[in-house]
């Protein structure tokens, strides 16, 4: 079941889906984030990685304007750690090469170092094939 996160003004910042056939959560991003909206965003994401008991995101930064580097810091001593702690091993990052929101993911890639698997795409397909390919591995 598809979830939608709402900022204060009812618009929605953020969809969060498990996907049942392919065993990942899969957020998409959407509009410009505010720190606020991240760190609500991320909240709801380890929620769900729980409740599947998931070890595999995707998180979708294409249609996210602007950058998000006021929440690296937080997402990499905050987040990164319960993360790992509920089982996440493995997160596909897709971006558009061009946008301050791919500056972002590099700087979180650099914050958060090897503490799981992470990787950046520029393609949905890239990034389900890696999370694909991970799960014959860990089989």
């Amino acid at each position: 079941m598809k979830r939608e996160i709402n900022n204060a003004f009812g618009k929605t910042f953020l969809t969060i889906e498990y996907d049942t056939q392919h065993h990942f959560v899969y957020n998409n991003w959407l509009g410009y984030q505010t720190r606020e909206s991240i760190v609500t965003g991320a909240n709801i994401c380890i929620d769900v990685l729980t409740q599947h008991r998931c070890p595999y995101l995707l998180n979708d930064n294409r249609m996210v304007t602007g950058p998000w580097d006021h929440a690296v810091d937080w997402i990499a001593n905050d987040w990164t750690p319960r993360a790992i702690a509920i089982g996440l091993t493995h997160f596909a990052h897709v971006v558009s090469p061009e946008s301050f929101a791919a500056l972002s993911a590099e700087m979180m890639h650099s914050s958060v170092g090897d503490s799981f698997q992470m990787r950046i795409f520029g393609s949905m397909p890239e990034a389900k094939a890696w999370l694909y390919q991970a799960q014959q591995v860990m089989a």
